[in-house]
């Protein structure tokens, strides 16, 4: 049977009349247009509630010496593995310095019976803040300038280094450290801390763009990309042009939490942002800035309007209500603060106590730290990481009790290689052990790790005797090279006057986003352009030739070499102290008879080289008595210590 042509033509009229609402509608309502969350997607191990697992049973728990070895322990013994003796203590000594505080210790004969009052020790000095802040600033994208062609300073930048770092010594609670960064703007009056919100704005910036709407919408994209990844461990960043290809994250998802940050974000052309100021809602006439899902994730393209919500795959928490507050704010963020720090929040928790066991292992149990999507790796120990998120959130949460269970336990004590050991490890078992867990996923030994450019750094500092640890203030500049200071633009690095800033720590050392120190950046130092879970770790020809030939080694080789000179005039007495500070133990006999053919060696080098007007590496200062070319040997040999193994290496 056929259709009357009429009826045809009346349908027809029907369909383009009723067409554009039908879009309009869709278009208003990104739920009509979104795909939904099914169990599926909820099956994903990062999704599912964080909840405390029982002990795992073990053939026998001696070597345990808190829960953490147990399920470590558990985990070797299904793969037919065990665990390598305790590392010798000096060598724990070491680790533990430069693990927790970025630096080595000073040289103790006898080191310390009481394992847990060293550890507290540790945790309790203020240098622990920096080395936590470091890391932190990595993931913050933290730089003391805006990026881009001008790279301007952002003259107040360095507060929000020095809030980490006096926020980590302080030990506040992780939920507080997260609400202030995001809403520390949005509290009750006598609780209002701005400066932490610095964390939102600390990636790059163009404020002399010309359409400052582009401008905003870059920032906030960039701060929304960067909470879901630092706090969330989802790169919901992939979202902001279309849905995400493998998690369940919609491109509504990633607007309608960015809604959360458009009113903290106010631009101004030509002028830098620093913290997040929002309008008082309470002004006659206030309007709330409508918020849309901007297609294919261009600035000038406005799609769907959207509320601001949180992400569906975790859904609404109790206590994460979005309303004003008593200061007038929109309270999105301090709701988005409350929400994230909800304990039924899957993720949170098992984020950070992944970020720290990542610090002291050189590896997460989930690899990719920031990523525990579909595409991430799944965790070598689940029920680890999950007692670890747990054990967070009961002693509420309380970050230094993270580290503390890790320092303490026998996992981390354990050797690193054979020779480190209090027993003897037979070659057989050493071998056997490298082939079934040649990665050392199941944790068999503890892994050795180079030390970043700012560790090493601070290394050679302290044991040259030189080191400043005077905390706070703005970035100082240390010499660098008159070569590459010429090919900046004009005051982009104007060396700190005061020769005792050159010697501050590295944290202090100023982060400007185009030009990374030269050594940091031989050394892996990210560029402060995107949140960065974890550094690349290269090898290169260049980080040999900056040890062995850059001015700043060569500065602090003649600096140690005089430091030690001022209470020794012997080779031996010399050689003893230069390795106690290098590599905090006692020189053997073998090492002490090649320190001192090295030194005669370079004597009689010396002696062969009859060029005229020669220049010797001498101390500083050389001692009375002394020629400059017996005094350089010293230099030399402080040198060498810089560039070995030992030195460089977390073993």
């Amino acid at each position: 049977m056929q259709a009357h042509p009429s009826n045809l033509k009346y349908l027809l009229a029907l369909f383009l009349l009723l067409a554009p609402a039908m879009l309009a509608s869709q278009e208003s309502d990104p739920a009509a247009i979104e795909p939904a969350i099914g169990a599926a997607d909820r099956e994903h191990w990062a999704f599912q509630p964080v909840a405390r697992p029982s002990l795992p049973v073990v053939i026998s728990s001696k070597w345990a010496q808190n829960p953490i070895d147990v399920f470590v322990l558990a985990a070797m013994q299904q793969h037919g593995l065990s665990p390598m003796p305790p590392a010798k203590p000096y060598v724990l000594q070491r680790r533990m310095s430069l693990d927790v505080l970025g630096t080595v210790g000073a040289y103790e004969s006898e080191p310390p019976e009481n394992h847990q009052h060293t550890v507290e020790q540790l945790l309790a000095s203020p240098l622990y803040g920096q080395r936590q802040a470091q890391l932190w600033l990595d993931l913050a994208r933290f730089a003391e300038t805006d990026g881009f062609e001008h790279d301007l300073v952002r003259k107040d930048a360095w507060k929000y280094r020095d809030w980490v770092i006096n926020a980590f010594n302080r030990n506040i609670p992780y939920d507080e450290f997260v609400t202030l960064q995001l809403a520390g703007d949005e509290l009750p009056r006598d609780q209002v801390d701005s400066t932490a919100t610095m964390f939102c704005l600390s990636g790059p910036d163009m404020p002399d763009i010309n359409s400052q709407n582009l401008r905003k919408h870059v920032l906030l994209n960039e701060v929304t990309a960067t909470v879901g990844a630092v706090f969330l461990g989802l790169q919901i960043g992939c979202a902001q042009c279309h849905d995400h290809k493998y998690d369940p994250v919609s491109q509504a998802d990633f607007y309608r939490l960015r809604a959360l940050f458009q009113p903290g974000i106010q631009v101004k052309r030509n002028t830098s942002i620093d913290v997040m100021v929002e309008p008082d809602i309470s002004v006659e006439g206030y309007n709330a800035e409508r918020s849309y899902i901007m297609e294919r994730g261009e600035h000038d393209q406005q799609g769907a309007q959207i509320e601001p919500a949180f992400l569906r795959i975790i859904g609404q928490l109790a206590n994460s209500k979005i309303e004003p507050t008593p200061t007038n704010t929109s309270g999105r963020r301090l709701a988005l603060s409350r929400w994230l720090m909800d304990t039924n929040n899957p993720l949170t928790a098992r984020v950070i106590v992944n970020r720290i066991w990542q610090q002291h292992f050189g590896r997460g149990l989930v690899d990719t730290p920031s990523d525990f999507g579909l595409l991430g790796s799944a965790p070598t120990h689940p029920q680890l990481l999950d007692w670890l998120a747990a054990e967070l959130i009961f002693n509420k949460w309380d970050l230094k009790a993270i580290h503390r269970l890790i320092l303490t336990s026998a996992t981390y004590c354990q050797a690193s290689v054979p020779q480190n050991a209090t027993r003897v490890v037979s070659a057989t078992a050493w071998e056997n052990r490298e082939q079934r867990d040649p990665q050392n996923e199941y944790l068999t030994r503890f892994p050795m790790q180079r030390l970043s450019g700012e560790n090493l750094r601070n290394a050679m500092l302290t044991v040259a005797g030189v080191a400043n640890n005077e905390m706070g203030g703005a970035g100082v500049r240390p010499p660098i090279q008159a070569e590459l200071k010429s090919t900046l633009l004009k005051g982009h690095w104007e060396q700190s006057p005061s020769d005792a800033d050159h010697y501050r720590r590295s944290i202090y050392v100023f982060a400007r986003r185009n030009f990374r120190y030269p050594f940091f950046a031989t050394f892996d130092r990210p560029a402060a352009n995107n949140s960065c879970p974890v550094r690349n770790k290269s090898t290169t020809p260049l980080q040999a030739l900056v040890l062995l030939n850059s001015h700043l080694t060569l500065v602090l080789s003649r600096q140690m070499a005089g430091d030690i000179l001022k209470n020794t005039d012997s080779d031996q007495g010399f050689i003893r102290e230069a390795i106690r500070r290098g590599f905090g133990r006692e020189p053997d006999k073998l090492l002490m008879q090649k320190a001192q053919s090295f030194l005669q060696s370079q004597r009689n080098r010396i002696i062969e080289d009859v060029s005229v007007g020669r220049e010797y590496a001498t101390p500083i200062p050389r001692p009375v008595g002394i020629n400059q070319a017996d005094a350089s040997v010293y230099t030399d040999l402080c040198l060498v210590i810089f560039n070995t193994l030992e030195f460089m290496y977390i073993q």
